[in-house]
């Protein structure tokens, strides 16, 4: 079950107001936080941003065992803490692999950002203890033999599936934006403005307009002037940054 789903469904929201002090946990946004976090967290919070439901963001560099389930994001939300999100699969998919089994990525950008809170020898141990792990969860799915250009071609069906469910709607059910939206929203948004070893995977979903269209609408609507510190100020314009 999606965290937004889960959170929705529990004892919170049938018996409690949503409290103004909800927080939402992530790790650090600037040295540490990886791709497929990063989309996971900005899903949630554009989820949330929707249903006007505050939220505030607290970035720990022990997001990630602070977590019931091991997972980032979660939310602390009044005496709860629910976490995990029901991710897109493909996309999670592929941005494990490209963060763990792209052997440059993970020298030069994974291994570094993951590692970056602790002290050497520990950062290194960590990292590699995380790759072994996800290695082998790939190998389970049979993402473990794939090629580059393989990948790629999963997220470019992706991507045709979700401009063709688009269309010219300014959300996926029409005037209105749901879970889906600020699911789409987060990965898609993350792919679009991180910085990788190679641009491959962002040209992919900057093939179809129309999503690069959606991201730029629920950027605008639900995330630039809310927050100055956290939030950008048009990363598209910008350049690709992680924050």
């Amino acid at each position: 079950m999606s965290l937004a789903a889960e959170a929705f469904v529990s004892q919170i929201a049938a018996a409690e107001p949503w409290p103004e002090n909800a927080a939402l946990y992530q790790q650090m946004k600037e040295e540490q936080i990886l791709l497929s976090d990063n989309a996971s967290c900005l899903a949630v919070q554009a989820f949330l941003q929707m249903c006007s439901l505050p939220v505030h963001v607290v970035c720990r560099p022990n997001a990630e065992y602070m977590s019931p389930s091991g997972k980032v994001p979660f939310i602390h939300v009044g005496n709860q803490v629910v976490s995990e999100l029901g991710p897109i699969v493909q996309f999670v998919k592929a941005k494990l692999y490209l963060q763990w089994c792209d052997d440059a990525t993970v020298e030069e950008i994974t291994h570094p950002r993951y590692g970056s809170p602790y002290p050497w020898p520990l950062n290194r141990i960590l990292a590699y203890q995380k790759q072994w792990e996800v290695r082998r969860k790939m190998k389970a799915i049979g993402w473990a033999g794939k090629s580059l250009e393989q990948v790629l071609e999963d997220v470019d069906q992706c991507c045709q599936a979700l401009s063709q469910r688009l269309g010219t709607q300014p959300y996926f059910f029409n005037k209105l934006p749901t879970e889906l939206d600020a699911l789409v929203f987060g990965h898609l948004f993350t792919i679009l403005t991180t910085q990788l070893t190679s641009d491959e995977l962002s040209e992919k979903v900057k093939n179809y307009s129309n999503l690069v269209a959606f991201c730029r609408r629920i950027e605008q609507q639900y995330f630039e002037g809310r927050d100055k510190d956290s939030s950008s100020t048009s990363r598209f314009s910008k350049g690709p940054l992680l924050r």
